[in-house]
This record gives C-alpha cells, structure tokens and sequence, in this order.
C-alpha cells in the first residue's frame, strides 16, 4: 500500500476544507489541519458539508485537529511533505505566511502550496526558505464557512497547480524537482475523483487569468457593497467600471508577457450568474469587519502593470480606497494610534 502524503493544511475555511476533503477521500494523504475560530465546534463534531461535488458530508474531520501551527522540532513531529496555505494572504497584517508557517517547514524538504490568490505571493517564501519548493495553486471552488463548522460548497472544484520557480533553485535538476512536485501534488489532490485538477507550468498566466475577476469584480463589488448579480444590473456599473477595470488588467498582463483573450472578460463577468447574488470574499470581508487581501489582489497587478508604462486609472482608484478602508479596519480594532481629539468649542476667533 501506498504511504499516505504527511500534509498540514493551514486555514480550514471553505476552501480549505473542501481542499482537506478532496486529500483524505483519496486515501493518500494524512491531514492535520490547522483551525482557529472554528476549532472547538470542529473538534466537537466535525464538518458539515453540503457539497455539489460530494453531496451531503456530516461530521466531517481531517485526521488532527490543531488550533497552532505544529513546531515539528521542538515537538519533535514527523516532518511535513506538503504545507498546504488556504488562508487569505494579509500582505500588510503582521504575521506574513512566510512567519506563520515557519515552524512547521523542514528546509529542502517541505513542499509550500499556496492556494492563495494575487501575485507575487511567492516571493516571501524564496527569501524565508531558500532551498524549498514552493507551488501555485489557483482554485475556482465557490465554497463558503456559512456558519462555524457549516460549509456550503455550490461550484466544482477546479484547482490548477504548477511550480513557481524557485531562483535558488534555478538547475535543470531543481526545476525538474519543482515539476514531479507540481504532479505529484496534483496527482494526490485528484486521487478521490471528485475534483478537477491539472498541472499548468505557466503559472503566471494562470493567475493573471483569475485576476479578471479577484481584482475587477471582487473590490468593485466591495466598494459599492453589490453583489456579483447586482453588479450587473445596476445602472451602468458594467461599462463604466467592470470591464474597463478587466481591461486595464488585461493590458498589465500584456506587458508582463502574457496574453488573456479578449473573450475572458465577459466570460469572467457572467461566471456567477445574475440570480446567485453572490458576494465574492473581499465584499464579505469588509462587511464582516475584517482585513481584505487588497494588497496581492490590487497592488501587485498595479505596481507590475504601472512600472511597465500601463494606465490603470481605475484599479488605481480602486486599490486606494481599499487601501483607506484597511486603514479604517486597523484604527477599529486598536493597530494605528491617531492623536487624541482637541475641544475646539474653546478656541476663539473664529466665525
């Protein structure tokens, strides 16, 4: 029999269990998964999955359950195969990913799969551990935690995985490494059978193509506070912001090297049909009170798009309001210090 993969998923929201899932019906990985909010419900009495890809799944657990991320030295653990991130990707929130899962990383051994979404998200990891690999993965899986330890999964699961490339790791024989990872990885994921999975070596332009809608359709929607059907219904929200906003996204990918199908752009506007009223994840974000992830999402694709000479006016537009509201969601829970308020009804001379 084969050995089961030895993988620690960090962040057990909706994607994260639906990923947690797909790993142990498969039967080759052991998955400890790491929860936070959800932990003591968990523990209790699992998951409750109503799923389009494996029904109605009550009671639902990973083989351990953690509410820290695991010290496998000081703990002395068996070593992590695979590190498994599903957590929002907070690049200006301390702690980084990179800090987070530092204990749990055996260097040049551990596997770093970020299911995370923006770009650039790699590069933190190359500078914290240098010598292992990291992968991409990009998930179209409309799953969501609608109440703790309750996960409504509506959309198949498609994961598409591939090797970021590692430039300490830049020899035919480390990039060959990277690839089997990338089909390995992906090989253990698929192994139930009830999700798609493919192996992209451009990585890239995988996540420039997700881009059409993280950075159009999520913050717009934020900001406005309509949903993905509402956004198309109101009165001129498409033309004057949606799909020049994809437009400017498309012209950023250009210049990186990477051509997206002008067909992409409605394709990813009608991706959630009109009658699902969908909020994406950064518009429940800034409802709930919480942290958005504006910098991968926004600022990246800004910066790389603008230092290569593209206009991008409204993901400019869009990226500094959410920059503002992070700012606002700080001061709210105590991480920016503004000066006292003075009693101006004292001052004299004024009208």
């Amino acid at each position: 029999m084969q050995d089961r993969a030895n993988v620690l998923l960090i962040g057990c929201g909706g994607i994260g269990t639906i990923a947690a899932l797909n790993l142990e019906c498969g039967k080759r990985a052991t998955v400890t998964a790491v929860l936070r909010s959800n932990h003591e419900i968990v523990k209790q009495r699992g998951f409750n999955i109503r799923s389009i890809d494996h029904g109605v799944v009550n009671g639902f657990k990973p083989s351990n359950i953690r509410d820290q991320i695991p010290d496998v030295v000081r703990e002395q653990l068996p070593r992590f195969k695979y590190v498994l991130c599903t957590t929002k990707n907070y690049a200006d929130i301390p702690p980084t990913v990179a800090e987070l899962i530092a204990p749990a990383i055996t260097p040049g051994h551990t596997v770093i799969v970020l299911i995370q979404n923006g770009l650039n998200i790699e590069r933190p990891m190359y500078h914290a551990f240098p010598k292992n690999i990291v992968l991409s993965g990009v998930s179209f899986c409309g799953s969501h935690e609608v109440k703790s330890g309750d996960i409504v999964h509506e959309d198949n699961d498609e994961l598409y995985i591939g090797a970021f490339r590692n430039p300490n790791l830049d020899t035919p024989e480390g990039q060959a490494a990277e690839d089997e990872a990338a089909r390995e990885f992906a090989s253990i994921y698929a192994a139930g059978g009830k999700c798609v999975v493919e192996v992209k070596p451009e990585v890239a332009w995988t996540r420039w193509r997700k881009l059409l809608y993280n950075a159009c359709l999520n913050p717009i929607c934020a900001v406005t506070d309509l949903d993905t059907g509402r956004i198309q219904l109101a009165d001129g929200a498409l033309d004057t912001m949606v799909r020049p906003a994809m437009q400017e996204i498309r012209a950023a990918a250009k210049a990186c090297g990477h051509e997206l199908p002008e067909e992409l752009v409605e394709t990813m506007i009608q991706m959630d049909p009109v009658s699902m009223y969908n909020p994406p994840s950064m518009q429940v974000d800034i409802r709930k009170g919480r942290f958005c992830e504006f910098e991968s999402i926004l600022g990246e694709p800004l910066r790389e798009g603008t230092k290569r000479g593209v206009s991008m006016p409204i993901i400019t537009t869009f990226y500094n309001i959410l920059r503002a509201m992070q700012w606002s969601t700080k001061q709210k829970k105590g991480m920016v210090e503004i000066p006292a308020p003075e009693d101006h009804t004292m001052k004299q001379g004024r009208n």
